[in-house]
């Protein structure tokens, strides 16, 4: 494993977001599995919350689903990082606020959701939604 990703990896379980994503698997039945990059995929995660076809806690991808693919993976693992630069835990305010600012601009989630355009929005399968006043009347 690459040095950055043993570093994440680390960051992560010390700053307690990797237990918790861990917890969050367990807790909704997911079967983890080591994945790359550092990554614990956890297929089989039964709550409908998120709405998300996957999630990342800390170096945890937690999914419905049985497989996932590598743009996928490779979206999720940026979160990773990005749960690794806030320090664990701050991950979850601010991406909540990121994700209310990009509702209240352009009505999704997800398109103006910081977070999710520096993990690559294409990768992640979110929209580009206009701002809502740029939006044809």
């Amino acid at each position: 494993m690459e040095k950055r990703f043993r570093f994440r990896s680390v960051a992560n379980f010390l700053n307690l977001s990797t237990p918790l994503g861990l917890l969050l698997a367990v807790a909704g039945g997911a079967t983890p599995r080591r994945g790359p990059e550092g990554l614990i995929l956890a297929f089989g995660y039964r709550p409908r919350f998120p709405i998300a076809g996957a999630f990342t806690v800390g170096n945890v991808v937690l999914t419905r689903r049985n497989a996932l693919s590598e743009r996928l993976i490779l979206h999720e693992s940026r979160h990773a990082t990005q749960w690794a630069w806030c320090g664990g835990l701050p991950m979850l305010p601010l991406y909540l606020l990121a994700m209310l600012v990009s509702v209240a601009v352009c009505g999704h989630q997800a398109s103006y959701n910081i977070f999710e355009r520096l993990a690559g929005l294409d990768d992640g399968g979110y929209p580009r939604e206009p701002l809502r006043w740029r939006r044809p009347g």
